[in-house]
């Protein structure tokens, strides 16, 4: 389970440095094909079943759970909904980004201290590639 968890981090980090990457510049790519990213709940829901046959370390469990409501809630307001919330932490939207944010940043915590606790190399790795994502984030956004 472990291995699993780390990679699965990993590919959920690089596939949102992409996106937030991209996503200056070509905002409508991402808009065409940023519903690619919901398809990470498709491991992140082999990783609950692993994680269930092997009793791993409920960690494990309660991050990939906060990973696929995280992946819900993405769902939920950009493609089904289509509410632009990330225009303005203000106002009408502002109860939708706090939750948002907050699954974000507990998403990104279970990356980062899961693997970290297994191996040090492996959080260090996971810990940059999340630095990499905050600071793409920040300068993909107004």
């Amino acid at each position: 389970m472990d291995l699993y968890f780390f990679i699965l981090g990993i590919v959920n980090s690089v596939f949102l440095i992409i996106i937030f990457a991209v996503r200056k510049h070509h905002l409508s790519v991402i808009r065409t094909y940023g519903w690619t990213y919901l398809l990470m709940a498709i491991p992140g829901t082999i990783g609950i079943v692993l994680a269930l046959r092997t009793n791993a370390r409920a960690e494990y469990l309660q991050f990939l759970i906060i990973f696929l409501v995280f992946l819900a809630f993405e769902a939920l307001l950009d493609h089904i909904l289509k509410i632009d919330f990330r225009s303005s932490f203000k106002g009408k939207y502002l109860f939708v980004s706090i939750p948002y944010i907050l699954l974000y940043y507990a998403m990104n915590y279970g990356f980062v201290v899961m693997p970290w606790s297994v191996n040090l190399i492996w959080g260090i790795l996971m810990l940059i590639l999340f630095v990499c994502q905050i600071v793409l984030n920040i300068r993909s956004h107004k």
